[in-house]
């Protein structure tokens, strides 16, 4: 038997180098083709990217060499990477159906069941329905009678009062599993019309796997590049499979309970819009014209890998963006200062901030803006394919290509932003310093067109909102005898900052408030 076995392995091993062997011949391409890395039969250009540095940043190091745009191979998959906003706005914009394909990788397939949710599913009719019922979802909850805005006040609250706590025995705090716990209650909100409390052990499990599912997909392992490798003991991917698991319990425990109660009179969060819009699609009659074949084929999987997306890249990207601002405010004191004297001049103390003050507050929401930019959540946005022979600029792109734009480069393009790595709120303010400008198309933090991020409206409400809250009533520094913390970041399906901790010190006039603010 083990004979047997090894000898269907070594089969399977050629059989892969022979397809891999012809996929690398097929792509050594022609004279109208991108500048490419060197590359050999099998491996594709890995040896050309064995770097200390991070993926990102290697990226846009290769610059030097191969200018904006040039192609490698990963095992054998032709990868063209853009580091300019030219060729990504083509990318995504003048060309987003074109380039609106995703690749399947061996770990997305499992986080995805297949690729049916909308951040990692493969462009089709099914998928165009199923993010338009998901828009159209998210745009109706929002203008419920629980607003999305209340929700999140409520959080900051929440939040504000643990903070409160904390400051008055003067302790030092790891502020990331609080952040996360607010976010993710305004995402089981939303989602359940449920919240956790501090230490409840679903969210203890839903924190471990999180990071679990942030640590394994995505990041271009070697069993994503050569997926013939699933068939030897891997870490990583065992470690994937026990966290979507346990994922994906929680989710059919939620989805199980709103199906066994659903009402169509009564829509409680947005798990019930998406049933509703299901059932109403389910029951469309074949023989009108508002029937169409796209709704054929959408299950429960995908409203569940729906619901997973929101709950997972909803709460690590949004939550990541939170931990990086406090991280550069500790970095930048004069900075957390002048948004404290905007807040007090505009806000006060007599109540909190609403969305309305936005307007208001030009310094944080440029602040907001510069976090995104110098530490993209996603320094490489999720791989587009071309569905077609196409081209980018003068290059010639073939059917299947896989192509990433670079958003840290774009980000970071000395010919676009003066002083790329330099923290600077007020490159996002006019000359008078009053009003909000985007002095590059180069910023592009949630991506844009086909494939823009659906979360973009919730997760700039919850930056403002969370932000304004906490720096209305504390300032952050760092702990006595401790040292400021790493910008490096950690490398993954998002971009984390490595753990650190904060004093958050109860600013002049807010140390004897025990009773909740009235929330906006």
């Amino acid at each position: 038997m083990d004979w047997c076995l090894c000898a269907l392995m070594i089969l399977a091993v050629l059989l892969a180098s022979f397809l891999v062997l012809q996929a690398w011949m097929a792509s050594l391409g022609g004279p109208g083709d991108p500048p490419h890395l060197p590359a050999l039969p099998i491996i594709g250009s890995l040896l050309s990217l064995h770097s200390d540095r991070q993926p990102h940043m290697l990226f846009q190091d290769l610059q030097q060499k191969y200018g904006h745009t040039y192609s490698l191979m990963m095992g054998s998959h032709n990868v063209i990477i853009i580091n300019h906003h030219l060729h990504a706005k083509e990318v995504l914009l003048k060309k987003g159906k074109i380039f609106a394909g995703r690749p399947r990788t061996v770990t997305t397939d499992l986080l995805t069941r297949d690729g049916k949710d909308i951040a990692f599913g493969d462009y089709s009719p099914v998928w165009r329905f199923h993010r338009k019922m998901v828009h159209k979802a998210l745009c109706m909850y929002g203008e419920g009678s629980a607003s999305i805005e209340k929700i999140i006040c409520h959080e900051a609250q929440s939040l504000c009062d643990t903070l409160s706590e904390v400051a008055c025995c003067d302790q030092a705090l790891d502020m990331s599993p609080e952040l996360t716990r607010a976010v993710t209650n305004v995402i089981c909100a939303l989602c359940f019309n449920s919240s956790y409390r501090r230490g409840d052990p679903e969210f203890e499990s839903m924190l471990l796997y999180s990071q679990g599912i942030i640590d394994t997909v995505a990041k271009d392992s070697l069993v994503d590049i050569f997926p013939w490798l699933q068939v030897f003991p891997n870490a990583g991917l065992r470690l994937l499979k026990q966290c979507v698991s346990t994922r994906d319990c929680l989710l059919q425990k939620k989805y199980d309970e709103h199906k066994a109660d659903y009402s169509d009179h009564v829509q409680r969060d947005l798990l019930d819009v998406l049933l509703g819009a299901k059932r109403s699609a389910e029951n469309q009659n074949p023989n009108t014209a508002e029937f169409s074949a796209e709704t054929v084929g959408l299950s429960d999987d995908h409203l569940l890998m729906t619901v997973g997306d929101i709950f997972g890249a909803g709460v690590e990207t949004t939550t990541t963006v939170l931990k990086w601002a406090i991280a550069y405010l500790l970095h930048h004191p004069q900075v957390q200062s002048r948004i404290q004297e905007e807040l007090d001049l505009k806000v006060g103390a007599d109540r909190t901030p609403q969305l309305s003050d936005r307007g208001s507050l030009p310094y944080l929401q440029a602040t907001i803006r510069e976090v995104l930019r110098i530490r993209p959540v996603a320094p490489l946005l999720i791989p587009h394919v071309a569905l077609a022979d196409t081209s980018i600029g003068e290059y010639t792109v073939r059917k299947g290509a896989r192509v990433i734009v670079n958003l840290w480069s774009l980000h970071h393009d000395e010919k676009e932003w003066k002083n790329p790595e330099l923290f600077d709120p007020g490159r996002f303010l006019d000359e008078d310093g009053t009003g909000l400008v985007i002095p590059s198309p180069s910023y592009v933090p949630f991506g844009a067109g086909v494939r823009v991020c659906l979360g973009e409206a919730l997760a700039k409400m919850e930056l403002f909102l969370f932000l304004s809250w906490m720096l209305q009533r504390f300032t952050f520094t760092v702990p006595t005898g401790q040292s400021l913390p790493s910008l490096e970041g950690k490398f993954g399906v998002v971009l984390q900052p490595v753990k650190f901790q904060v004093n958050a010190r109860i600013r002049p006039g807010w140390e004897k408030t025990s009773e909740p603010q009235k929330c906006c």
